[in-house]
């Protein structure tokens, strides 16, 4: 069963994180998971080091939207 993660979980996560990281964050079960990376139809960008998946964190908060406040929105 996957477990959503809260904002303040996203916002602290490492540069690059495993796939079941990367599942839990998108809200995917693992074995799903897994098929669609090796499918390549992972909802974000999947990095392949050796038979180890990562996805960056860049790419999941881009993907959920979360981020660094845009500078222009506030003005």
């Amino acid at each position: 069963m996957a477990h959503d993660m809260t904002h303040d979980e996203l916002m602290s996560l490492p540069v690059s994180v495993t796939l079941d990281t990367a599942n839990r964050a998108l809200g995917i079960g693992r074995t799903n998971g897994y098929a669609l990376a090796r499918r390549n139809r992972y909802p974000v960008r999947v990095l392949r080091h050796g038979r180890q998946y990562k996805v960056t964190r860049y790419d999941l908060h881009r993907h959920l939207g979360v981020g660094a406040v845009d500078a222009t929105a506030e003005a």
